[in-house]
């Protein structure tokens, strides 16, 4: 390749760099042109020129003026254009399916939410998923040519190279199912798909109450038990993509002699008995349940149904003696595993969510005896441990996040123009006809089509951007902009 040719692409890669760096700044509020010139560190014409080319396809629009209380001239605000591009964010979990249409700026526009049992097959599932798109979709009144990408968060380990899942526990069937290449050719847009877990760190960190935290791990609580680790501001997937099994760590290597002598350690309840004494086989959800049982046989009061169901445990926490002694042993036995997890990454902050979590602040403060007395001093003093405030939404957030990672890259740029030109062009089309002039409709779309095409090079979005991008930004700044922004070149 000629020199001519290097300093091109160099020049390219620069100007994409900038340009994302520009987008990032946006994202956290509205700017003048002045503005990023200043925070940047870039001329004035390289910002204009940037500028006119993210306005010509739609991504930044101008909003109004800021004065600046003298004679002088009234700067011109801008503003990234949150419609520019729709993201479609589906929460895949062991008995629900949850599909959200986002913004760029990952609010919810359309919701559908349905109970749904996993154990139903990936077919079955999968084409539930391109329903609740298309309704999704529908409700906002959105074509599929506007969605940028979509992203699937699924409660078992996913293979980060090829979106296969691989052995997933609670999901018989999914051994082996390319969760991506599945829902590519069923929704007929690009798939991102990560573990549910990884997706609440990611949710945690940017829209959550720790927001801005470089080192966290997110442990969700339900039918299985994950964690997401977030180390330096990036998700730690490992090889493969198998990180975080916090559910599969053994807590009880002695739980055969446990089992047979009816006598469990720290005077806690015995787990179930095909367990081999992990985390989950003494906290997950069906054990829970099952503990209920086993304590109301053993003489516990309560005035809970019989049998007691895991909603009725949940609301019941604070105040029926069975459910807090229910909480309180899987707290407990969630701490010890924890406690692990705090001297091997010393995080700034532990944040429990899923289902269990409802439980509230006996489960916390369960977890939170048995992790801190088992942690080194060094490794406790500055951790916080927490419930999860974003509830519910943590999975669409985090799959939104995971999005906005590939989307505000140097290969996801080019899509992300693409799109946002489509938009573009079709609300043009729609207000000059509303106008009444169609053929200045006309011409409106195919000049915003034509400069997504005609902008300046940048890499293709390719198979490869697919993989998770690495982590370039300085992750402290705002956790609403777009995540993993690349520094000055």
């Amino acid at each position: 390749m000629s020199d001519a040719v290097h300093a091109t692409l160099d020049l390219a890669a620069i100007r994409a760099q900038h340009t994302l760096l520009l987008l990032g700044l946006l994202w956290q509020g509205e700017r003048a042109r002045v503005d990023i010139a200043r925070e940047l560190g870039l001329s004035r014409s390289a910002i204009s020129s940037m500028v006119s080319e993210l306005m010509a396809v739609g991504l930044v629009q101008e909003v109004g003026t800021r004065g600046s209380g003298t004679a002088g001239r009234r700067a011109t605000l801008l503003a990234l254009n949150e419609r520019a591009a729709y993201l479609l964010a589906i929460d895949l979990g062991k008995s629900h399916a949850r599909v959200d249409l986002l913004d760029l700026r990952c609010r919810t526009l359309a919701t559908r939410h349905v109970a749904h049992d996993i154990q139903s097959g990936p077919a079955a599932t999968c084409a539930l998923l391109a329903s609740l798109s298309a309704a999704v979709m529908g409700d906002a009144g959105i074509t599929r040519a506007a969605v940028a990408l979509a992203g699937v968060g699924v409660p078992g380990p996913v293979d980060q190279s090829t979106g296969q899942m691989i052995q997933p526990p609670n999901m018989h069937g999914w051994d082996g199912e390319n969760v991506r290449a599945r829902l590519e050719g069923t929704l007929g847009v690009g798939v991102q798909v990560d573990n549910d877990a990884n997706l609440g760190a990611l949710a945690e960190a940017r829209f959550g109450a720790h927001r801005g935290a470089v080192d966290l791990i997110y442990v969700k609580v339900a039918t299985g038990i994950g964690a997401g680790v977030l180390l330096g501001g990036r998700l730690h997937r490992g090889v493969r993509g198998g990180a975080g099994e916090i559910g599969h760590i053994s807590i009880n290597e002695r739980q055969n002699t446990a089992q047979s002598t009816g006598q469990p350690e720290d005077g806690q309840v015995n787990q179930l008995p095909e367990s081999r004494g992990d985390l989950e086989s003494y906290a997950a959800a069906q054990v829970v349940v099952m503990l209920a049982a086993t304590l109301r046989t053993g003489g516990m009061p309560t005035s809970l149904p019989d049998p007691a169901t895991l909603g009725d445990l949940l609301a019941h926490a604070n105040t029926d003696p069975l459910a807090r002694a229910v909480w309180e042993d899987c707290g407990h036995h969630l701490g010890v595993a924890v406690s692990t997890a705090l001297n091997l990454f010393n995080p700034e902050a532990v944040v429990i969510g899923g289902r269990l979590s409802q439980a509230g602040e006996v489960f916390l403060d369960a977890v939170q005896r048995s992790a801190l007395s088992r942690t080194m001093r060094i490794n406790a003093e500055r951790t916080r441990i927490e419930l999860s405030t974003l509830g519910s939404e943590a999975g669409v957030l985090g799959a939104g996040a995971m999005l906005l990672d590939h989307l505000f890259t140097p290969q996801g740029l080019r899509h992300l123009y693409a799109i946002s030109a489509y938009t573009s062009a079709q609300a043009a089309v729609r207000l000059s006809a509303q106008a009444g002039n169609p053929q200045a409709a006309v011409v409106a779309g195919t000049s915003a089509l034509y400069t997504a095409h005609a902008s300046p090079p940048l890499p293709a979005l390719s198979a490869a951007s697919r993989a998770p991008p690495d982590a370039l930004a300085d992750p402290r700044a705002d956790s609403r902009g777009p995540p993993n922004l690349p520094p000055p070149v």
